[in-house]
């Protein structure tokens, strides 16, 4: 094509965790036996009572526009959740609903961000933050971190980071892909940083109901100043089995929650009016099915950490929350397995799907290719399975 395209657009880098589990899905229509650790979304159904209401919602014609920042029944019930389970003060005017919280985090970006304005955020990092903040016209700045601190930052990192164009910092507790959870101490540290040096926390919270060791603390509720400065970001997906009804959310500075909204009228319009009326249920109704799913996600995560490592070759941590482990491969890269030389976590990644039928994700996709990726979002008995061929490549050379 010879048209001139958007430089700015193209320079966007594909989702590398959507483009493996897109070849997965791909070979398993093709009659392949595949067994997938890729894209983080809850096996389960969304529980019961939520399909209920989003049932009602359409029986009752709730299929109008609404305003475009949402109704004020989900806003009143985000406020209520995040009063009593997160000790934070806010009011409808104060939240946004968006089309799921990368949507949210995009809002975000775009409401506080100007040209060339410094992001900074932690290696391994979620796939989209770097392209978010490139969308939005800012340079995205990496801080690498370290297994035996468990993939977290420390303070000294931020000020080695910093300069007279950062504007934000993304923090992700519990994160994705390493399932790190930022304990209150350190919390109060970042907070402190941020308020002395008036730098904006972008908190991506949405895996907060998933943590299996220690709490879940919102860095906003750390004091008055730090909350001025935090967009907090959470949503449905994850924790309520919700990914298809992208329903994100965005607390945050009135005057920040205005821009957003505002921004969001012009892109999108308001997120699905069903799937909000069925998220004021997620929040505000029986919670049993959400603590069962987690149960089983802990037993999960449990079997999995100790799996791997009694696999030759491999080591991981266990992660303290969401739903995935960062398996360290470093001990395989440089050798030859199956015919392959492994040279990085994509050459790992492309040996386990075509020789093992096993899908995982490079860790290259997150910034540290000395890793790979596996969800435990999927059933016990795939996890068994997997895992087995996962050893039987790297031990049966």
């Amino acid at each position: 094509m010879n048209l001139s395209l958007s430089e700015k657009g193209s320079k966007i880098s594909p989702s590398v965790t959507l483009e493996i589990t897109a070849k997965a899905k791909a070979m398993k229509a093709k009659g392949v036996d595949i067994i997938s650790f890729g894209a983080g979304e809850p096996d389960f159904n969304t529980p019961e009572n939520i399909r209920n209401e989003g049932i009602r919602a359409i029986n009752e014609g709730l299929t109008r526009y609404t305003p475009a920042s949402g109704i004020i029944e989900l806003k009143e019930a985000i406020c209520k959740k995040l009063k009593s389970e997160n000790n934070l003060d806010y009011s409808p005017g104060n939240i946004t609903i968006s089309n799921g919280a990368k949507h949210s985090i995009y809002n975000a970006l775009m409401a506080i961000i100007n040209p060339g304005d410094e992001v900074i955020i932690s290696v391994p990092y979620w796939v989209s933050y770097p392209e978010l903040i490139k969308i939005s016209g800012g340079q995205p700045v990496y801080v690498q971190t370290k297994e035996k601190n468990d993939f977290k930052f420390t303070i000294a990192d931020l000020n080695q980071a910093l300069t007279n164009k950062t504007k934000a910092l993304i923090l992700n507790s519990p994160s994705n892909p390493t399932g790190a959870i930022y304990g209150e101490k350190e919390l109060m540290e970042i907070a402190n940083w941020a308020v002395k040096n008036n730098i904006f926390i972008i908190s991506d919270e949405i895996y907060e109901k998933l943590v299996y060791d220690g709490e879940h603390i919102s860095i906003a509720s750390i004091n008055p100043d730090a909350k001025k400065l935090t967009i907090v970001i959470n949503g449905m997906s994850k924790a309520y089995a919700m990914t298809g009804w992208r329903i994100g959310y965005a607390a945050a500075h009135e005057e920040i929650a205005k821009v957003m909204s505002n921004i969001q009228s012009h892109t999108t319009s308001n997120p699905c009016s069903i799937s909000q009326y069925a998220s004021v249920e997620g929040l505000l109704g029986d919670q049993s099915s959400i603590h069962e799913m987690k149960k089983q996600f802990e037993k999960r995560r449990n079997f999995m950490t100790e799996k791997i490592n009694s696999i030759k070759g491999l080591s991981c941590r266990k992660p303290k929350g969401a739903f995935y482990i960062m398996v360290n491969i470093t001990q395989v890269k440089g050798k030859i397995i199956k015919e392959t030389m492994i040279n990085s976590s994509l050459d790992l990644a492309k040996v386990l799907l075509e020789k093992g039928k096993v899908a995982v994700i490079p860790g290259m996709g997150f910034g540290d290719d000395d890793y790979i990726r596996l969800s435990y979002a999927t059933s016990m008995e795939n996890i068994e399975e997997g895992l087995g061929r996962i050893k039987d490549i790297i031990e049966n050379n």
